[in-house]
């Protein structure tokens, strides 16, 4: 027999059945390597402090990880460690375009405590950006877990045709133009050109994408991703500013009220550039041939069939016993 009791009833259960999952080990690991690093970047302890960025960002995506597994059963790592891995190779092409793009802008710059070789600068670096996709899809995942992008404004929906997607991407690459002409005026166009660029692809394959969000009126995982950058960036830059290696900014007209090395008005920044995490997700994922479309679930609704279910019961304000 089926009976129905209402939706507090069903919290104490949630909470418990929290309780009850076993402890995820990545975020032990994860925990363990930012208690470590952490301090290791701040107080200067040569030589390792000069390696520090991959093991702390390493710790903080499995440190996340870990807190989504925990609190939903699944997570990026848990869902595929082959997919989880090649995330990070997603990531150093990605972040090397914007390198390219600041050899114009000049608008961020690098301390350093020794001199590389071409060899070591471009290796180091390159491990150091493999973490910036991973760790911006693993904020997105634990917001999406709070439901958070559905406590947001839900906008209308907005269906882009095929001649809208020739304008944008018209517009992307007008947008990489002015920032190689005129960088001193372009520069905000480097954090919304690549996702020009790249996602009317991706609404042309189909890809579940930002453009499949909008015509569907599903703006919960827009907002989360884009919460997820700029959350990130926070961590980023606040980790940046004791250490060494480190950066600093140089951006024409905004170059005041710092947040750490970061001018305050740059951290709006953050939100376009999660969008274009998430583009450039969805088309490597198309690259690379997975078929399923829902790894990285940046929604609440990107559920197992199961959890679904009883989430379906949940909004409802009933659930099956």
């Amino acid at each position: 027999m089926t009976r129905h009791a209402p939706l507090a009833a069903t919290e104490p259960s949630a909470r418990s059945a929290l309780f009850r999952r076993p402890f995820p080990r990545q975020l032990l690991l994860g925990v363990a390597l930012v208690a470590i690093w952490w301090p290791v970047a701040w107080l200067h302890l040569k030589p390792p402090s000069d390696y520090y960025f991959f093991p702390l960002w390493l710790g903080y995506i499995l440190t996340l990880d870990g807190v989504v597994a925990w609190r939903t059963g699944s997570s990026l790592w848990r869902r595929g460690r082959g997919r989880f891995v090649l995330l990070f190779a997603m990531s150093v092409p990605f972040w090397w375009v914007f390198e390219w793009m600041n050899r114009y802008l000049q608008d961020w710059h690098y301390v350093t405590t020794q001199p590389y070789s071409w060899l070591q600068y471009h290796a180091l670096a390159s491990l150091a950006f493999s973490t910036v996709v991973p760790a911006v899809l693993e904020g997105a995942e634990l917001l999406a877990s709070f439901r958070a992008g559905h406590r947001l404004p839900q906008l209308p929906r907005w269906h882009v045709g095929g001649r809208g997607r020739v304008l944008f991407e018209v517009l992307g690459w007008t947008m990489v133009l002015l920032v190689v002409t005129v960088p001193r005026y372009a520069f905000p166009f480097a954090w919304l050109s690549v996702f020009c660029i790249v996602e009317p692809l991706n609404a042309a394959l189909r890809r579940r994408s930002i453009a499949a969000f909008v015509r569907d009126g599903n703006w919960a995982p827009i907002w989360n991703v884009m919460l997820a950058a700029l959350g990130t960036g926070f961590f980023w830059e606040m980790w940046n500013s004791q250490a060494i290696p480190k950066w600093y900014y140089t951006v024409p007209f905004v170059g005041f009220a710092h947040v750490f090395e970061m001018p305050v008005l740059g951290y709006t920044g953050y939100l376009p550039f999660g969008l274009e995490i998430f583009a450039v997700y969805a088309m490597g994922s198309w690259l690379l041939r997975w078929r399923d479309q829902q790894y990285a679930r940046v929604g609440a609704d990107d559920e197992s069939p199961a959890a679904a279910t009883a989430a379906a019961h949940v909004r409802c304000g009933n659930v099956v016993r």
